[in-house]
């Protein structure tokens, strides 16, 4: 990702002030709807990356778009003016929900499934989270058909495979040794 020294520094002085402000929780809302907003939208993205827009334009676009943000945000959108850095946002949204993280001890849980989980699903899911990790876990579902059934479970580096497909392919190794 371009720009990612200089995205985790802009993250890492936005948490400690929003921390010094008491407006960490305001700032990471913001974060999530900066970086949501720009994944999902080329045109936005590429508006952000054009050289030959200029910053004040850019500037009054972003404060059009995330009118609803805190007045910290718009001023991490006049620094990115002056420095000419509108391009590494969307990495400083994201890196600032990581280091928003680390700072409340929450660890991000990835779970594939073959469809959308259910409340029994997650309860497992939750269950075997509680045996790996003892942080606060929030849980993404990854929805991917081609598991067959059952899921996959990545935290950190960490990773329990209990899907159908996987199960299959330990019976098929079995059967040819």
């Amino acid at each position: 990702m371009i720009g990612t020294r200089a995205a985790a520094r802009y993250a890492k002085a936005m948490l400690e002030i929003s921390l010094e402000k008491g407006t960490l929780e305001t700032i990471n809302k913001d974060m999530i709807l900066i970086s949501d907003s720009i994944s999902q939208s080329e045109d936005l993205k590429s508006f952000l990356s054009n050289p030959i827009i200029k910053g004040n334009v850019k500037l009054d676009a972003l404060s059009e778009i995330f009118a609803a943000t805190s007045a910290q945000t718009i001023e991490l959108f006049k620094l990115l003016m002056h420095n000419k850095r509108f391009d590494i946002l969307e990495a400083i949204a994201s890196k600032f929900q990581e280091l928003y993280d680390l700072e409340l001890g929450i660890q991000k849980a990835k779970v594939t499934t073959a469809i959308a989980m259910d409340e029994e699903m997650e309860t497992k899911v939750l269950a075997k989270i509680k045996q790996i990790s003892n942080k606060k876990v929030t849980i993404e579902n990854i929805v991917d058909p081609s598991i067959l059934g059952g899921f996959i479970l990545r935290i950190g580096d960490q990773q329990f495979n209990a899907s159908l497909a996987n199960k299959l392919q330990d019976l098929k190794r079995q059967l040819t040794n």
